[in-house]
């Protein structure tokens, strides 16, 4: 198969879908895989680095739109809607239910659109989105102490204080794996931290490994109106698989906040789980609303590009592999998980939860 490897334009966006080892694998197997040129540069892998191990590097993005499957990390965005077809794999983040107008373009222009974030294993759980959760998850503590900097907008807190001075409270809702790793960093860090969800048996999982000042919560909206009122920092890391983020902070919880407190909502993503949030960019990263920072960037791991880019490619690779080999629809007639992650095909929507969220037609492909 013929696999293209584009370099992604998102601003400030410096992962690369694939690293050379693993378009050595591809080429080892008989695949040809056109990399366009500097692709690899944000995560410190060289043209020449690719060209070792077999990669073709083309000069413009169209070269490696079109190839048969294209891998990418992000989303498309306007300037490359253009370059969807109907003969073409996308394999990618999609993240259609916060992005209507990507949406219609997947569905005009008839490209089967395979989503990382809904893959599933055979467990449930999301396997390709996990370990981009895992770093943003860890971001957010980090990105949440800097704004609470007085000199970045903040209360001029310290997160984890010092003798005799407490540590910043961070309140984190959603347990999963998002939420599970901001503890994780937070109480590593020394700050006290209150964790929400709705699964009691998460709850008690994570009061059992994640030792120190933690707080483990039922989530509902008189509890996270509490636990907010009292937040330095609050880290939202809510998910519903393909769908759109719940609304679980009010505009009326935030406006309880001290000002200088910090909001990271790992969820803006999928649109986000906070009323006040919208989307926002590394270049200009925050916003504030009734005094309180709001931090919305949508592709938080892109900052910690060479960490996040071999932490994707170990997992996306071999569902990668499978697709080279026996082409879309074989291999997802073989593994069903992987069809789950299919969310456009043939000008349909194939995915519930989105053609749900935007009142589309749902599909349901049959292999």
């Amino acid at each position: 198969m013929l696999v293209g490897v584009p370099k992604e334009i998102k601003d400030n966006e410096y992962r690369v879908a694939m690293t050379p080892a693993g378009v050595q694998q591809l080429v080892e197997q008989g695949h040809t895989v056109l990399v366009e040129t500097t692709a690899g540069d944000g995560s410190r892998f060289t043209d020449d680095q690719y060209t070792r191990v077999g990669a073709k590097i083309v000069p413009t993005a169209a070269d490696a739109w079109g190839a048969e499957m294209v891998i990418k990390v992000k989303e498309p965005i306007a300037v490359e809607y253009p370059l969807l077809r109907s003969d073409l794999v996308l394999f990618t983040y999609l993240h259609l239910a916060a992005e209507e107008k990507l949406t219609k373009a997947m569905v005009d222009s008839g490209v089967t659109g395979i989503a990382y974030e809904t893959v599933e294993a055979r467990d449930g759980s999301l396997p390709l989105l996990t370990p981009m959760s895992e770093v943003a998850g860890r971001m957010a503590v980090q990105v949440g102490a800097h704004f609470l900097e007085r000199s970045h907008l903040g209360r001029g807190m310290l997160l984890g204080g010092v003798a005799g001075v407490p540590g910043a409270n961070v309140v984190v809702i959603g347990g999963g794996v998002v939420g599970t790793n901001s503890a994780h960093i937070a109480l590593g860090m020394g700050a006290n931290v209150t964790i929400l969800d709705t699964n009691l048996d998460r709850l008690r999982f994570l009061d059992h490994v994640l030792h120190g000042r933690l707080t483990t919560v039922a989530s509902n909206s008189y509890n996270i109106a509490e636990a907010v009122r009292t937040a330095d920092l609050v880290i939202g890391g809510v998910l519903i698989k393909g769908a759109r983020a719940p609304r679980l902070v009010t505009r009326e919880m935030i406006s309880t906040m001290n000002p200088g407190s910090v909001i990271a909502d790992v969820a803006v993503d999928q649109g986000g789980c906070v009323e006040t949030i919208h989307a926002t960019t590394h270049s200009d990263p925050v916003y504030i609303v009734d005094g309180v920072v709001h931090y919305g960037v949508a592709n938080m791991p892109g900052a910690v590009p060479r960490t996040s880019t071999f932490a994707l490619s170990n997992a996306t690779l071999p569902y990668v592999l499978r697709l080279a080999r026996l082409g879309a629809e074989e291999a997802m007639a073989e593994d069903d998980g992987l069809m789950k992650g299919l969310n456009t095909y043939r000008g349909q929507v194939t995915y519930q939860a989105v053609a749900d969220y935007f009142g589309l037609a749902y599909t349901p492909y049959e292999a």
